[in-house]
């Protein structure tokens, strides 16, 4: 466990250190996966309210906009599943889009019960004026890191996710 007094603790971690640094638990463990909650929600909640506010989209309209452009129109299920949403989530997000113009749902021949989602005219040109200035704002995220460090956390991140996904 790390110093308490340690300056490069947030205050979240010197306080959980503080409540409980005197039970035998894995520290290290506990502050590298609370810090990727953390970060992910900081991440999330600025892209929010920055550059997403400006086009009037949430963090699941856009993850949609951007799935379907890179890897173009997908039936519902995948898509929640590539967007990391619950078919319920997804169902209203893809409403939102529809009701925008982003996106339209086309029944399966085959089962129309099934849909598939695809960028329309509109959603193409947003993803496309929206995503330069997205990655912007990812590039600020991770200024203050090197390139070096960038990939590094990449890789390491990387692997927490294999991890997870392996359970």
């Amino acid at each position: 466990m790390q110093n308490r007094a340690d300056p490069r603790l947030l205050d979240a971690e010197r306080l959980i250190q503080e409540r409980l640094g005197d039970r035998r638990l894995d520290f290290d463990s506990m502050l590298a996966v609370s810090n990727i909650y953390r970060a992910a929600t900081a991440v999330r909640r600025r892209a929010e309210k920055g550059v997403l506010s400006e086009f009037g989209l949430s963090w699941g309209g856009f993850t949609t906009l951007w799935v379907l452009w890179v890897w173009g129109e997908m039936q519902s299920a995948d898509l929640a599943d590539e967007c990391d949403l619950s078919k319920g989530t997804l169902t209203g997000v893809v409403k939102t889009l529809e009701k925008r113009g982003f996106v339209k749902r086309t029944p399966v021949a085959a089962d129309r019960r099934k849909v598939t989602v695809s960028l329309t005219g509109a959603g193409l040109e947003t993803i496309e004026q929206l995503f330069p200035r997205f990655n912007l704002y990812e590039g600020e995220m991770v200024g203050n890191l090197s390139t070096s460090e960038k990939r590094e956390l990449a890789e390491l991140l990387r692997r927490v996710i294999v991890t997870a996904g392996s359970t």
